[in-house]
């Protein structure tokens, strides 16, 4: 794919505009989602996508296999999970 070049500028609310050729090349849609890395004079938005149902399934069976090899039970991850959301 090759790269198009476009400019753009920021508005007063922070908001960037992403050139249309851009858009439509990388088939970018109303509402979706970027991680921003700034470092130096450089920014980077990546998209974030979604696994795809498979991905997500040999995730997990991959995750409870690290669980179970290291002792650790659905309680575990249970509480786990409070102590981190009652942190917000």
């Amino acid at each position: 794919m090759a790269a198009n070049l476009s400019t753009t500028k920021m508005s007063s609310k922070g908001q960037v505009v992403i050139p249309e050729v851009i858009r439509t090349q990388l088939g970018l849609k109303s509402g979706v989602q970027f991680v921003v890395l700034g470092h130096g004079d450089t920014i980077i938005l990546k998209v974030i996508t979604p696994p795809s149902l498979d991905e997500f399934e040999a995730a997990l069976k991959n995750l409870r296999k690290e669980a179970k090899a290291a002792g650790l039970t659905r309680e575990d991850v249970a509480k786990t999970i409070a102590e981190v959301r009652s942190r917000k």
